[in-house]
């Protein structure tokens, strides 16, 4: 079974598109991107607002959100990077003119979402048997259990969130998911405070009210972005909800075989920072909370060329769908251009402000945090130096699954981390007792590894034959 297909070769290299200079790419690239950052760093601002929270409530919490979240969300991402596919699918069918293609795209991508959530769900809410497996501390288990207790549910909305935001962004409509976005993050922070310290006559659930705000803000973004596809003129034309149980196996099996290897892509990545979690876990709770802040921090950054990389896909996969060479060529280098200039200046910030930044997270007036305030601040010193490398790496991978390009990065991806980041953060951190320092240099191996290969096989795209549905121009 093949792909969408490309647009017809007497196509390729013609269009307004085909001529746009790199300015006017840069242009249209940073139209797309800037709402998708801005809604990324919102979305992440979901996930700050409670370690934010969970740090109120002191170390032992910090640290037990920590590891259940390091449980959790690589799992949710792989899921995510599996209906993700749906975005280049439909960037494609868009770009080669075949609108039947993007209603049938969606519903099978809502048919995957649904499949995920069931199968994800009973490995979430077996959390406890993992945690006793690997040596956690029994106090901090049972907290990070009772969080995911109450939040695993939200499976099912934040991957049909995924379905959605990816139609949205195929056809430009970016600032609908930055709105949408923004509410949930509203609406999370004020759910969250009263569901934790029982506020507002409600009981205070500590760690399960995160989770469960959390879960409910999912559901309120999911139903008010299905609320406006089906009712924006746009989008009503596609009707994506009819014919709902009529199933299109072509679709539904392209979506794996894309998005699987997309989703296992994000796992190894995700799937390392968890495992470093749980290292650090190994080291003590100080080591851990300070881990949980400087990622956070580092993973604020990294939504600028996330939103970036997130553009090219579409940038790319319109491009190539349409069989435009040259649209390729721009749309993923000015993406990288963009991604890597961006994260040099957060490199900066990083390595010249450290103690300001985590003072964010963790009360310096307060001498229980003493410890893991001087730990936080040279974690973050060291993300800063991986700042390059992680934006170069999210962007080139984005880029190539606007080119249907996944199995072979994915596989590159395993080994960068997991053969090489992994291996390296365990020696330096335990062999060479560098500690939590040693974890962190490690990490940033991995990253730099992957960067090189994936930027590598962008620039070697067409030797490659990643282009061989582009027919050579006339």
């Amino acid at each position: 079974m093949r792909e969408i297909e490309a647009a017809p070769a007497a196509r390729a290299g013609t269009g307004a598109d085909s001529k746009n200079s790199w300015g006017t790419e840069a242009r249209q690239s940073f139209t797309l991107a800037w709402p998708l950052i801005v809604a990324q760093l919102a979305q992440n601002l979901l996930f700050t607002t409670d370690v934010v929270l969970m740090g109120w409530l002191g170390p032992t919490y910090l640290a037990a959100g920590t590891l259940a979240n390091a449980f959790m969300v690589p799992l949710l991402l792989t899921g995510i990077g599996v209906v993700g596919a749906v975005a280049p699918l439909v960037a494609q069918a868009r770009g080669a003119g075949n609108i039947k293609a993007v209603r049938r795209i969606v519903r099978q991508g809502f048919w995957a979402a649904l499949l995920l959530a069931t199968l994800l769900l009973p490995v979430v809410l077996n959390v406890r048997a993992v945690f006793t497996a690997i040596g956690q501390d029994p106090e901090i288990t049972t907290l990070a259990e009772g969080y995911l207790f109450a939040g695993a549910w939200m499976l099912y909305p934040a991957l049909g969130i995924i379905v959605i935001r990816s139609l949205l962004a195929a056809y430009d409509d970016t600032k609908a998911i930055l709105v949408i976005t923004v509410v949930g993050v509203v609406v999370n922070a004020f759910a969250a405070y009263a569901l934790m310290f029982g506020q507002f006559g409600l009981p205070r659930l500590e760690l399960r009210g995160a989770a469960i705000a959390t879960g409910l803000v999912n559901v309120v973004m999911f139903l008010i972005m299905l609320a406006y596809v089906l009712r924006h003129r746009k989008f009503k034309r596609f009707n994506i909800l009819a014919r709902f149980f009529k199933p299109d196996w072509r679709h539904f099996r392209a979506i794996f075989r894309i998005g699987l290897p997309i989703g296992l892509t994000v796992a190894a990545e995700v799937g390392l920072f968890s495992v470093a979690a749980m290292l650090m876990g190994r080291l003590g709770t100080n080591e851990l909370a300070a881990h949980a802040v400087a990622l956070q921090l580092a993973s604020t950054a990294f939504m600028v060329p996330l939103g970036l990389g997130m553009a090219a896909t579409v940038r790319v996969g319109i491009a190539y769908g349409r069989g435009d060479r040259a649209g390729v060529h721009r749309g993923g280098w000015t993406a990288l251009a963009m991604g890597t200039g961006f994260m040099a200046m957060t490199c900066i910030v990083f390595l010249v402000l450290p103690e300001t930044l985590v003072g964010i997270f963790l009360n310096r007036a307060d001498p229980a945090n003493t410890v893991a305030l001087g730990l936080a601040a040279t974690y973050l010193g060291i993300a800063g130096v991986f700042q390059l490398v992680d934006g170069a790496q999210v962007v080139a991978a984005h880029a190539l699954r606007g080119l249907s390009d996944t199995k072979v990065p994915m596989l590159l991806a395993i080994l960068g981390y997991w053969a090489v980041g992994l291996p390296t953060a365990y020696v330096l951190g335990f062999v060479l007792d560098w500690r939590g320092a040693g974890i962190w240099w490690g990490l940033a191996t991995g990253l730099a590894v992957v960067a090189l290969v994936l930027v590598t096989r962008f620039a070697m795209r067409e030797r490659l034959g990643l282009l061989r549905r582009i027919s050579a121009p006339a």
